[in-house]
């Protein structure tokens, strides 16, 4: 699992920071989590190549986090991208694009499907054979959702000296994988926990965008690998989270320790601050295994 942070600070993008974009390759996907102003051109910077991008899932529809995508879009469409785009996002998303590609006689020579979001549940709305998405639903100014990307049971692994033993015949091997019991060469029935051992571990990523403190969320992000949760204020500024519907790094620890997450990935800060250590240390004070999010960085899990 692979996440490349193109930007992750809040409000206006600056010569030195960038709004929220981020890019998770899971399983043979790639997936861009929200598009905010420039997101094309850190794409190129980063040398991820567009074609690879199938989905894009919007958190909401404050600027910092979709401003880019229209102009991802249009360059798709310059580009004579062929397959298919598909936008997850709330209701409003598709007009607010669809308006702009009418006005400027730009209509896509590629397949563009919206598939637009109004439920205060978490429900799933992507699968295919390796991955689930779900939603996180957040509280914020507006209508807001966090996305909960994981990775499907992966097979077991085939013990070859113990088929061998057994005297499988290799047609049979795809059942032990996925679990079944299976007749030797003997037509003896054998346990496929004998002559298999565990899979790859499957992996998952919960994204939580802005959003005040929410305890709602743990049960749905539980046990996640990695959470990257919004901490856009330090405790010194604690006062302006519930106001704005934000958070803090404290915050953001409370939430990890309660889901029991496996790593806590900070970002959004508020460009009022120029030093992110101090984001650090205060999360850390209430879990341990904690990352800030940069510009620019690529985490590995």
């Amino acid at each position: 699992m692979k996440l490349s942070i193109l930007g992750c600070y809040s409000a206006t993008p600056r010569a030195i920071t960038n709004t929220t974009a981020q890019v998770l390759e899971i399983n043979n996907n790639m997936f861009l989590i929200d598009c905010g102003e420039g997101t094309q051109v850190h794409l190129r910077k980063h040398k991820i190549k567009f074609n690879r991008i199938k989905r894009v899932f919007i958190s909401h529809l404050h600027g910092d986090h979709f401003f880019g995508l229209v102009g991802l879009i249009s360059t798709f469409r310059l580009l004579t991208r062929e397959a298919d785009l598909h936008v997850y996002g709330p209701k409003g998303i598709k007009e607010i694009v669809t308006l702009q590609m009418k006005l400027a006689d730009s209509w896509t020579n590629y397949n563009l499907y919206f598939h637009e979001l109004t439920s205060d549940k978490s429900e799933l709305i992507f699968e295919d054979d390796t991955v689930e998405v779900y939603t996180i639903p957040l509280e914020h100014r507006i209508y807001t959702n966090g996305y909960l990307f994981k990775e499907k049971a992966h097979d077991l692994k085939i013990d070859i000296e113990a088929v061998k033993e057994a005297n499988i015949n290799v047609a049979y091997y795809r059942k032990l994988k996925q679990g079944f019991d299976v007749e030797n060469e003997d037509g003896v029935l054998i346990d496929h926990k004998k002559v298999t051992q565990k899979g790859k571990k499957a992996q998952s990523y919960a994204f939580c965008s802005d959003t005040v403190y929410k305890e709602d969320i743990v049960p749905i992000i539980k046990d996640v690998d990695v959470l990257y949760h919004e901490s856009t204020f330090l405790d010194q500024h604690a006062h302006l989270a519930p106001r704005t519907k934000h958070s803090t790094a404290k915050e953001a620890a409370i939430i990890a320790k309660k889901a029991n997450v496996g790593t806590l990935l900070l970002g959004h800060y508020s460009t009022r601050y120029g030093d992110l250590k101090p984001f650090k240390d205060e999360a850390k004070k209430v879990f341990n295994n904690v990352e800030l999010s940069e510009d620019g960085k690529v985490f590995e899990f």
